[in-house]
């Protein structure tokens, strides 16, 4: 009588570099793979989500080690290697699963710790499982918590409000010298983590237009379809500063990338309009003295390392209190579940006993549709108090929490004692 298990299968930023994320990425929306999936007769509800930094399934299943394969094989197997299979795709399995969702819904999975981005697509993706009937009781129940406790965390702690990454400081830096940066426009030159940290928390900050420019156009295509940008080659960057705002440059050339004289006739044809440049690259792609120029402004790795020291101590006491929300919120769901697991047997016991009792109250009085209406309520009161004196015994040694004892445990004595698996307990005693 035991519960379905509740699965989480998937790879990440943290598990999984981008060249193989970008094999697993569901580029045709999720309709196709959904269909997949419900063909599957080993799950029994199923979700999935997809952003540009992870690909993940959440099911529940009877049997977690065939269903959590033939998952593997159709979602999965397809793109990569075994090997990469067994490298990079996570497992979680019941209150892991359960801990790694409210993780992922309170931004403390993501690339971005505290970024608000993350619960808009993992609703956008319930919208999905919903219109394909997936999910059912456990996952609604399950999904519907993780929304809340995203709620929770962002009204109990101030999780989003430091910069503690050197991309988010260059982006706080970029707000103070626009103000709102809704229609402004970024060059990434480079595309890298750098520059994939530095796209999120600009699109998230509402940078309407990205172009990334890199080395490698292919890198740079991949990482501009995330956010409906532009490539261009490495070659167009002098004819990109005339239609941009804000440059941000982490490319590993090992030489100066601009120099000062590359900007000064750029600034000319931009009618001295501002240009912001912030270079988070080790070595430096910028020249320094490009900062001399008029309406222009230069930031380096050091001066974001600054804003990004004077506020990590902050984040860290948010992220303490996060956790520990998130710990009372998996506390009360294994809860839930654990009342789930018992109440098959919970109302097959209460049956059982007023069958009983009903049995015998007729034996001795005849049958109730035969009394008068007064006399026969009196007689369903009377079997009412009687199983539920009955039952009560039982029914508190179910619920009550024992460490000796565990759940599963209880619950087998239970239907033992009263044979409710074998059909005796549901005859009238002799």
């Amino acid at each position: 009588m035991s519960r379905d298990a509740i699965v989480l299968l998937g790879v990440n930023h943290k598990t999984t570099p981008l060249a193989v994320r970008e094999k697993l990425a569901l580029s045709s929306g999720y309709e196709d793979p959904l269909r997949v999936l419900g063909a599957l007769s080993e799950l029994r509800e199923y979700y999935l989500l997809s952003t540009c930094n992870r690909v993940e399934v959440l099911f529940t299943c009877r049997d977690v080690e065939r269903a959590t394969k033939r998952v593997q094989d159709v979602l999965f197997g397809q793109a990569i290697t075994a090997e990469e299979l067994q490298r990079h795709v996570y497992h979680h399995v019941n209150l892991d699963a359960v801990e790694h969702l409210f993780l992922v819904a309170a931004s403390l999975d993501s690339m971005i710790v505290g970024e608000a981005q993350i619960l808009g697509q993992l609703k956008e993706a319930y919208r999905h499982a919903t219109k394909a009937d997936s999910t059912g009781f456990v996952l609604n129940k399950l999904l519907h918590k993780s929304f809340s406790v995203a709620k929770r965390v962002r009204t109990e702690t101030r999780i989003g409000a430091s910069a503690v990454s050197i991309s988010y400081a260059a982006v706080e830096l970029a707000r103070k010298i626009f103000g709102d940066l809704h229609g402004k426009k970024v060059l990434l030159v480079g595309a890298g983590e750098m520059a994939e940290l530095a796209a999120e928390h600009l699109v998230g900050q509402g940078v309407t237009e990205v172009v990334v420019a890199n080395r490698t156009l292919q890198r740079a295509i991949n990482l501009a379809r995330c956010y409906n940008g532009q490539a261009v080659s490495l070659e167009e960057l002098l004819d990109q500063l005339q239609q941009v705002d804000i440059i941000i440059s982490s490319t590993g050339s090992p030489d100066l990338i601009l120099r000062r004289d590359d900007v000064r006739p750029v600034m000319r044809e931009r009618r001295n309009r501002p240009l912001f440049f912030i270079d988070i690259a080790v070595p430096r792609d910028l020249d320094p003295a490009i900062n001399d120029l008029d309406n222009v402004y230069l930031y380096d790795i050091d001066d974001l390392n600054n804003v990004v020291e004077m506020n990590k101590s902050e984040r860290d006491k948010e992220a303490v209190k996060a956790q520990r929300i998130i710990a009372e919120e998996k506390l009360k769901f294994s809860k839930w579940l654990a009342n789930m697991e018992s109440t098959p047997t919970i109302i097959q016991l209460r049956e059982m006993i007023e069958q009983q009792v009903r049995g015998e109250v007729e034996k001795t009085l005849g049958r109730f549709d035969d009394m008068e209406e007064p006399a026969r309520q009196r007689l369903e009161k009377m079997v009412a108090a009687i199983t539920g004196k009955l039952a009560y015994p039982p029914l508190h040694f179910l619920k009550t929490e024992n460490h000796c004892i565990t759940l599963p445990e209880r619950i087998k004595t239970v239907r033992e004692l009263y044979q409710l698996d074998n059909g005796h307990g549901q005859q009238n005693p002799p």
